[in-house]
């Protein structure tokens, strides 16, 4: 006897963690859209709209610039496979749990990692990293900008300058960071970069954007290897060593993305249009209006916290604008708060990982969540759940506190 079940129907919630964020509508309605073959001529028109609306998003001239079918993940597991031989030496700067995922990429693609760490809750300085780079002399620099896991945002404008002049690549994770906070890919000079959806974007996890320069292309061009299913009568393999994943295989994935749609893999229609979607609305808002929006919630959401007596984490100065880490009040369990958030408001925030589990929650204020409204939401929400979990603070003083701050502004 087999057991039914009903139909998919997800409780309401405002998500103000860490990511991912509530979906924008306009991008859930670009996903009920029909699906098409991935080769009728509509649907590639749609991909070139994709690459040409990405190198807005990601501030280059970059020709490679595309998606790579899966959550954020795939993006960063396609640049450091199809870059990353046996034996190179990667350098990996740790502002936190994602600069420790880059490290383990890295090593599963049986690099030679060395790390520089940093307090979580710290960044680095421009010399820590030189230090490290005459040190260790990596082919390849790995960060990311924007560590949600310590909220905290690594200046990148000097690193790039920095890495050419040592003869380094540059990749840079901007998952968290990607159009809540600048990223000049081009006057920066990193040579890759890889983002995701659910965060600022304010779509779905499931597909990531990407970038890359000349720089990488040549490399990746040398370990270039066509499958035996599509490959022409007189196509010979590149002399590098093969990369060791099909899927994420960039050289291949270039000959998808490029005029000869070459077959790799069937497109995940739904997703292209989620993530063409993300893109024309952060570009028809325009960069100056998001990033002073997402600075603005930042100001209001701290100014909040700090009225209803709780301390933040972290070196303020460089703190995440769409992301905020609180420390828990002493007396109060932390995950109680939240599950209390959640039932009793519909409230997601988000808890921290290792060093930091239990001492911090994580509040996001990304992309289309990025409002007065749901700061003000959460912060009455929070405010509430506080004082039933026995820490005192002036009922409102939060609330007030940041009402004063968009006031102001406005």
């Amino acid at each position: 006897m087999y057991e039914r079940y009903d139909e998919i129907n997800p409780p309401p919630r405002l998500l103000m963690g860490p990511g991912p964020v509530d979906a924008d509508p306009r991008v859930l309605r670009a996903m009920s859209m029909p699906l098409l073959g991935q080769f009728d001529p509509r649907f590639t028109e749609y991909m070139n709209e994709v690459m040409a609306l990405y190198r807005q998003v990601f501030q280059t001239h970059n020709r490679w610039t595309f998606l790579i079918d899966g959550t954020a993940r795939a993006g960063i597991e396609a640049l450091l496979t199809s870059v990353i031989l046996p034996g190179d030496k990667v350098l990996v700067p740790v502002l936190g749990r994602f600069g420790q995922l880059l490290c383990e990429i890295a090593r599963r693609c049986r690099a030679d990692v060395a790390t520089l760490e940093t307090e979580w809750g710290t960044v680095f300085e421009t010399a820590q990293i030189e230090a490290a780079i005459k040190q260790h002399r990596p082919k390849l620099v790995a960060l990311v900008q924007g560590d949600t896991s310590t909220t905290m945002a690594q200046p990148l404008a000097e690193i790039g300058p920095l890495c050419r002049a040592h003869d380094a690549l540059l990749y840079v994770d901007a998952t968290a960071s990607i159009t809540g906070m600048d990223l000049q890919t081009d006057h920066w000079q990193l040579d890759a970069v890889s983002a995701g959806l659910q965060k600022c974007l304010s779509g779905p996890p499931g597909i990531a954007p990407v970038t890359f320069n000349e720089r990488v292309e040549r490399l990746v061009r040398e370990r270039k290897h066509v499958e035996e299913g599509i490959r022409g009568a007189h196509q010979d393999d590149a002399p590098g060593e093969i990369i060791q994943s099909n899927y994420f295989d960039l050289a291949m994935l270039m000959d998808y993305w490029s005029e000869r749609r070459l077959n790799h893999h069937t497109e995940a229609t739904s997703m292209l249009y989620a993530a063409h979607e993300c893109a024309r609305i952060v570009v028809a808002e325009g960069w100056e209006r998001r990033f002073a929006r997402h600075a603005l919630a930042s100001r209001a959401l701290c100014a909040g916290l700090g009225a209803m007596g709780l301390s933040l984490f972290g070196d303020q100065v460089h703190k995440m604008p769409n992301v905020t880490g609180v420390y828990i009040p002493e007396g109060v369990t932390g995950d109680a708060v939240r599950a209390a958030m959640l039932n009793n408001f519909g409230i997601e925030i988000g808890t921290s990982f290792g060093p930091l589990h239990g001492r911090i929650w994580r509040i996001g204020t990304m992309g289309y969540g990025c409002s007065k409204r749901n700061v003000l939401s959460c912060l009455a929400a929070l405010d509430a759940t506080l004082r039933q979990h026995g820490h005192q603070a002036a009922w409102g003083e939060g609330v007030d506190a940041a009402t004063e701050v968009y006031a102001a502004e406005a």
